[in-house]
């Protein structure tokens, strides 16, 4: 009787073509963003929306949620903090506005995470991770901004001069401060990635009537580029260069959390988006390629490392009050990681909690997101509404 055949074995892809395949899959998902950030702000200076989401700050809350609401547009905290500090400067903000705006910053840069990790909606297992990644950096925001708000409010509302104790820290530290005037420096990610925001931005010109209707156009094709870079980067990550990146990620950039905590900040202060490095921790949690312990140090280093670009906009418009708000930004990040880090067990907790929920049904996601930006701020408006009054 003939001795069965073997089939040959597939041949696995060299590592180094899924490398390749890789870095393309990840240019595509860094243009996607920028394509995204684009867009809606080229929809937001022609509808005025930037500056009138700010327009009933005498409310702590609202100028909060305009804050939110602006990063989430602009994709970009780094943006809107810089944006909050140049308004100070030129007097069209007040110090107490900015302050409420900034906590508010930190939120918005939150929503991309989420979308994110909806990318991984058809795979239960990723998605879980994926999610759950994304919910450590909303709670960190949410519960440091549940704590130092009230405590701003109430501190300010109390003293003589009006400023709440972070105010007050902060406005010492600037008397000490004495920097020289700078450029704000340009983001490597916006210049590699030009081309492709042209393109977008030149095809949007050419089927579009209005510069509104151009902003809504390219911003609804960077998302689906986003999708589908995450979707072909996912599938890449599952096979053999998951193996690779799975020992560097653990080995050497997140072997501890001092080192996790560094990635974030010295990786965030060279791409000047939070936005862009936290969510691009989305999928790679997702596949398993980080330790989830890990994440929450590396998305605090992320947000402090955001703040860079405040302070450096404060010294670009050398104003006392100017300093003062992103020195604020500054205190509110190293506040909240002084808070959180020694009490992680408890965003762990619930992002792990949470992420398992949404692992087994992804309308538990959906009711997050409709929990957290439609209840909770229509309430919050309610009750200082009503206070304010």
């Amino acid at each position: 009787m003939p001795a069965l055949r073997r089939k040959p074995a597939a041949r696995e892809t060299p590592a180094w073509v899924r490398g390749i395949y890789a870095g393309l899959c990840l240019y595509l998902f860094l243009a996607a963003l920028s394509v995204i950030s684009s867009g809606l702000g080229l929809f937001g200076r022609e509808s005025d929306f930037l500056l009138r989401a700010f327009a009933y700050g005498e409310n702590p809350f609202i100028a909060l949620l305009g804050a939110v609401v602006v990063t989430a547009v602009v994709q970009s905290s780094s943006f809107t903090t810089a944006l909050i500090v140049t308004l100070v400067a030129t007097g069209e903000m007040t110090l107490g506005t900015a302050i409420f705006a900034i906590m508010g910053a930190n939120i918005g840069t939150s929503v991309t995470a989420i979308l994110v990790a909806l990318a991984n909606i058809r795979i239960r297992s990723h998605f879980r991770r994926s999610f759950t990644t994304a919910l450590l950096h909303d709670l960190f925001n949410l519960m440091t901004v549940a704590v130092l708000f009230p405590l701003e409010w109430i501190s300010g509302a109390l003293h003589e001069s009006g400023r709440g104790l972070l105010t007050r820290a902060a406005a010492w530290l600037a008397d000490l401060i004495g920097l020289e005037e700078v450029a704000r420096p340009g983001s490597p990610i916006k210049v590699i990635t030009s081309p492709v925001v042209d393109l977008f931005n030149w095809f949007g010109q050419l089927v579009t009537p209005t510069d509104m209707a151009q902003g809504l156009l390219v911003a609804l094709m960077g998302l689906i580029m986003m999708f589908i870079a995450l979707l072909f980067m996912v599938k890449n990550l599952r096979g053999a260069l998951l193996r690779h990146m799975d020992g560097l990620f653990r080995s050497y950039f997140f072997r501890t959390d001092l080192r996790a905590y560094g990635i974030g900040a010295v990786s965030t202060v060279m791409v000047q988006s939070s936005t862009i490095t936290t969510s691009l921790m989305v999928p790679l949690a997702g596949a398993g390629a980080v330790r989830m312990r890990r994440l929450l140090p590396f998305m605090m280093g992320s947000n402090l490392g955001t703040t860079f670009t405040s302070v450096l906009a404060a010294t670009a418009n050398p104003v006392a009050a100017a300093m003062t708000v992103a020195l604020v930004h500054v205190l509110f990040n190293l506040v909240g990681t002084a808070i959180w880090y020694p009490l992680r067990f408890i965003p762990y907790r619930i992002a792990a909690w949470y992420g398992r929920l949404a692992g087994r049904s992804p309308r538990y996601a959906f009711a997050f997101l409709f929990l957290i930006f439609l209840v909770i701020p229509l309430a919050g408006i309610a009750v200082t509404e009503w206070i304010v009054g």
